[in-house]
């Protein structure tokens, strides 16, 4: 698995089909190979122009998806039926007989977790799923699935979390990452950039670039805080003094990490791509982390 991923989330929704072609053959070029989607991204569209535009080069790549979240006329939730509808859906749109990680988008508290994972156990000894993972999920609700596992010697447990994970949103290290270092688990970091902020196009008393989630949506618009912009004028300020970029060290911080596999990041271009890419070579000592904490505390 490469290290950077692409989350595609934007494809069939904030970028059109073409420019999702652009964005995969980026991918593919600079050697990117994990592809994250989900069957709820633009409505299942992501799914179905990640698995046309992939086509014979399919063998290259490992795919993710997920299952759970509210899906028009389909349903919602990780009951052994409706997983069993869902995953074929999915299956379908990707035009492919096999998904490399299968992931419970959301926990679900109608359902015991033992039975979702009875009804996963059942594709991956199927051979219709290689892996199975959980997103969006505690570090007590990750204990509750490896219990539950544990209890049936052979059966498929989950084998990573993917949660939320930046420089400006510490909550993984509540007790998740422990959890996967614990348990073996691959962590799976989404919005590393938290939605451009960690990218340095915004700047503390500087206007904000039009055509941005952030100029367009208030709910993106919200993150432009104070606290946030001293922030992330520290963060560049440490990462220029060392001949890097903004950009490098949000990834590299995050790689830091022993637990974290690959940094799932959208995009919305094939220069995102290639720019992403190049982010991973930054190998950050124990000084530096050290150095970064006491950064982002004195800007609080």
């Amino acid at each position: 698995m490469s290290v950077v991923g692409v989350g595609c989330n934007n494809f069939g929704g904030r970028i059109d089909e073409t420019r999702t072609e652009e964005v995969i053959n980026a991918a593919l070029d600079v050697g990117l190979n994990f592809f994250d989607t989900a069957d709820t991204y633009a409505n299942g569209k992501s799914e179905e122009l990640l698995g046309r535009f992939l086509g014979n080069r399919r063998s290259e790549v490992i795919i993710a998806t997920k299952f759970g979240q509210e899906m028009p006329g389909q349903g919602r939730g990780a009951r052994p039926e409706y997983i069993r509808k869902a995953f074929d859906a999915s299956l379908n749109r990707l035009k492919t007989d096999y998904i490399d990680l299968y992931q419970q988008h959301v926990p679900d508290p109608d359902v015991p977790i033992a039975e979702t994972l009875g009804a996963l156990d059942e594709l991956v000894k199927a051979g219709k799923v290689r892996e199975i993972g959980c997103s969006n999920f505690s570090a007590q609700q990750i204990r509750e699935a490896q219990g539950a596992s544990g209890s049936l010697p052979g059966s498929a447990r989950f084998v990573s979390v993917q949660n939320e994970y930046s420089l400006l949103h510490r909550e993984p290290e509540e007790g998740v990452l422990g959890e996967c270092e614990l348990q073996g688990m691959a962590f799976l970091p989404f919005f590393p950039l938290k939605s451009g902020l960690l990218t340095g196009k915004y700047r503390k008393g500087q206007p904000i670039p039009q055509d941005t989630r952030v100029a367009k949506y208030e709910r993106y618009g919200k993150l432009l805080t104070e606290e946030n912009l001293d922030k992330v004028e520290a963060l560049i300020d440490f990462a220029q003094s060392r001949n890097r970029t903004l950009l490098e060290l949000a990834f590299s911080w995050l790689l830091a990490h022993r637990v974290v596999a690959s940094v799932i990041a959208g995009a919305t271009s094939a220069q995102q791509v290639r720019n992403n890419s190049n982010t991973a070579g930054w190998k950050l000592t124990a000084d530096d982390l050290d150095e970064i904490d006491s950064l982002l505390r004195a800007a609080v």
